[in-house]
């Protein structure tokens, strides 16, 4: 029985797993094909038709998608019914927002609640209004806070980067409705008993996943890489550790943390020290002895 075979829900995230930017994974593109996935995303940039039309031209299967706009509307709804929104974000964000009963505003005046989602367009002037619109009250929903966002050239300035400005300006800490928070999660598996979570960013979709109690997987495809896995809080190590989604049609042992037929680790003083016979074997071996406590350095790896 391979990994996927395992689990009766599979949620992916799509920055860093599924694409760069628009530009699919390769191994993505190739693990998907078979599967009914269902597509977690913190980008609240596109409408959930918008990012499964984007799937479809890259040949991947449209699946489900939950996005944080979504869940940020959500929650705006159920501390605010009805509540007049100051929107930074997409015009998806605004129709979403609607479409929810909330009535969209312009000013820092009339606004009740600020809803922050990803916008390319989002510059000095609605961060000073979202920051204005605070200060007089408002409740501030974010709809995420990743600090970056993974394309084809490197990693761009995500929206938590944006929302750190804000809460810079005004002392306020916005409620984020996206991952790391249960609510996606939640929302996704109604009635299913084993899910599989799927992610490249140990502090997002690893550590949400794991928040919601469902199994991980990390995917060594985009954000976070092999330094900020050995050094994984708790609450951000992942089940299954991958160099790409093509571990889902393997074995779960394959890719669990722990040692391994051709490679193991051990302790020595302050010390981890690795031997074995492929780099990620070695990764593999590694990260329990890592994540006992502090190390001075690694060596072997």
């Amino acid at each position: 029985m391979t990994l996927a075979q395992e689990h009766d829900a599979l949620l992916f995230d799509l920055d860093g797993t599924v694409w760069h930017g628009d530009t699919a994974i390769l191994e993505a593109v190739e693990a998907l094909r078979g599967l009914d996935p269902i597509y977690l995303t913190n980008n609240a940039s596109k409408a959930p038709a918008e990012v499964q039309e984007k799937l479809k031209r890259m040949g991947l299967p449209t699946g489900t998608v939950l996005t944080s706009a979504q869940a940020a509307v959500s929650l705006a709804q159920e501390v605010a019914p009805g509540a007049r929104v100051l929107i930074l974000g997409a015009q998806s964000f605004r129709d979403l927002a609607r479409e929810a009963g909330l009535r969209v505003v312009d000013s820092a005046e009339e606004a009740q609640v600020v809803l922050h989602g990803h916008s390319p367009d989002t510059g000095w002037a609605q961060l000073s209004e979202a920051a204005l619109a605070i200060q007089r009250g408002a409740r501030y929903i974010a709809s995420n806070r990743d600090t970056s966002l993974p394309s084809e050239r490197g990693f761009l300035v995500g929206n938590g980067s944006m929302v750190a400005a804000v809460e810079s300006a005004t002392g306020v800490r916005a409620v984020a409705a996206g991952k790391p928070g249960t609510r996606m999660f939640e929302q996704a598996t109604q009635n299913k008993a084993n899910p599989l979570v799927i992610g490249d960013r140990l502090d997002t979709d690893i550590a949400g996943g794991n928040a919601a109690g469902m199994a991980t997987l990390h995917v060594l495809t985009g954000v976070s890489g092999r330094e900020e896995l050995l050094a994984a809080p708790p609450e951000h190590r992942p089940t299954y550790v991958a160099e790409s989604m093509s571990a889902l049609h393997g074995e779960a042992g394959a890719v669990r943390p722990g040692p391994q037929e051709n490679a193991s680790a051990r302790r020595e003083g302050d010390a981890v020290v690795v031997e074995g016979d492929t780099s990620h074997h070695r990764l593999l071996a590694a990260l329990p002895v890592a994540w006992e406590g502090p190390f001075s350095e690694i060596r072997g790896l």
